[in-house]
């Protein structure tokens, strides 16, 4: 187990920085959007590669953050019946959620996307639209994202059951969002 969880460690190490890095993203994002409204309002012009490059680096950010946010414990659930189950409970429900669900859906995504990106690139494929840019970038950050939150799926696979056998610590201990939050910390520190 002391070997997987050195793997597990090193999935959430490559997530956790390309996570971080990603949000960057989104300010690129806001700045070209911002700059092509001036140009546009100003000069009366556009332009449809600045309109995909915003749709590029939005949908960068989204693919290439869900590895991280899956790794903070932040994708949503349904918090209503989910925080009424003891700790243990929810670590068996993450569990069989990540493997019954999580993992099929994005090793099927991974399956197939690579000949999807793969075609793309090889065509050369453009976009539809007039001065678009290429496709097979977007295309393969969609296949990046995905072979990413696998990866993490694994890991938290990885975690969740050494939590489960006591060989490590929860690191995401589950505070219910409807709970105040003084009544969480009070809770945490067994008042």
């Amino acid at each position: 187990m002391k070997t997987l969880l050195v793997f597990s460690r090193l999935i959430d190490s490559i997530t956790e920085n390309i996570g971080k890095a990603v949000g960057w993203l989104i300010l690129i994002a806001v700045l070209v959007s911002a700059g092509n409204a001036v140009i546009r309002k100003m000069f009366n012009m556009s332009s449809n590669a600045w309109l995909e490059a915003q749709w590029y680096l939005f949908g960068g950010a989204f693919m290439l953050a869900a590895a991280y946010t899956l790794s903070q414990n932040e994708h949503i659930r349904i918090d209503v019946v989910y925080g009424k189950f003891s700790r243990r409970v929810q670590h068996w429900i993450d569990l069989l959620g990540h493997c019954l669900f999580l993992m099929p859906f994005v090793l099927l995504m991974v399956y197939f996307l690579v000949p999807y990106v793969l075609m793309s690139y090889r065509s050369g494929e453009g976009s539809s639209s007039a001065g678009g840019l290429i496709v097979w970038p977007a295309k393969a950050i969609l296949l990046a994202g995905f072979v990413l939150l696998a990866a993490q799926g694994v890991s938290e696979i990885i975690k969740k059951i050494a939590i489960m056998r006591g060989d490590m610590e929860d690191p995401t201990p589950y505070v219910p969002t409807h709970a105040p939050l003084d009544t969480a910390i009070a809770e945490e520190k067994g008042a």
